[in-house]
């Protein structure tokens, strides 16, 4: 998203009011300063590395919502959970989709550099299909899906490959769906569902625009923790309250 200066608002001021709202965010903070902030031809850029999906994802919010700032250029890019080559992630990331039952009828397509080749090409008609590219530990999904839950399971399965930085999610949906908050919470039970280190059954999820609230028990803070990193995933989805518990019934 693209954002542009406000009329009449000093860049310098814009700047530093965006570098305080990203010290005030807790999951932001530590990392604010490895944040490069700029505005070029009136567009704010923010760059750099953040600890996770979660701080990438926060740290956008707070600078859009900084006075003189219509949204971001997002080039923020998250610490992996482990390193690897782009071959490496992008073969895991095709695995991924390869093995999703919900992508049975859709081709998975890998580019490299300039070309595009096919990986899997089903015998029935097409459905649509999914690209993959990745550059730099930069997952980029290309491509066309029948509906929004397929696009949004594939940028999901793409982040839980552990190399990924990021995920660069432009699969087009055809025909087109207008997204809704029950598509989206639909989404993030899918994504917990999917997830076999959670138990879905004991979690409820709220939405309310691009808010997820996920309430109930777990037995551990890792689940609650990867729960929640789960609806963060998801594409369209802004912020994650959790309030989730963790015991036993």
């Amino acid at each position: 998203m693209i954002a542009r200066l406000e009329e009449g608002s000093p860049p310098a001021d814009v700047l530093e009011a965006v570098r305080q709202a990203l010290a005030g965010e807790p999951r932001v903070a530590v990392d604010r300063r490895l944040i490069h902030l700029e505005f070029d031809d009136g567009a704010l850029l923010m760059e750099g590395v953040v600890q996770d999906v979660a701080a990438k994802k926060l740290a956008m919010e707070c600078a859009a919502a900084v006075p003189g700032v219509i949204g971001v250029v997002d080039r923020l890019r998250t610490r992996p959970a482990r390193e690897m080559d782009d071959v490496r992630l992008r073969q895991l990331v095709i695995d991924a989709m390869i093995q999703e039952p919900a992508f049975l009828d859709l081709a998975i397509r890998e580019r490299i550099g300039v070309g595009l080749e096919p990986v899997r090409e089903p015998p029935r008609p097409l459905q649509g299909a999914i690209e993959v590219e990745v550059r730099d530990g930069v997952v980029f999904l290309d491509g066309c899906v029948p509906g929004l839950e397929h696009k949004r399971l594939a940028g999901v399965l793409a982040w839980w490959v552990p190399g990924s930085r990021d995920v660069i999610n432009g699969i087009a949906v055809e025909p087109d769906e207008e997204d809704d908050p029950g598509a989206l919470a639909d989404a993030v039970r899918t994504a917990l569902e999917k997830d076999p280190l959670v138990n879905a059954g004991q979690i409820r999820v709220g939405v309310d625009g691009a808010v997820v609230t996920l309430r109930g028990l777990v037995p551990t803070p890792e689940e609650r923790e990867m729960a929640e990193f789960d609806a963060w995933y998801v594409f369209a989805v802004d912020r994650v309250v959790n309030l989730i518990e963790v015991g036993q019934r």
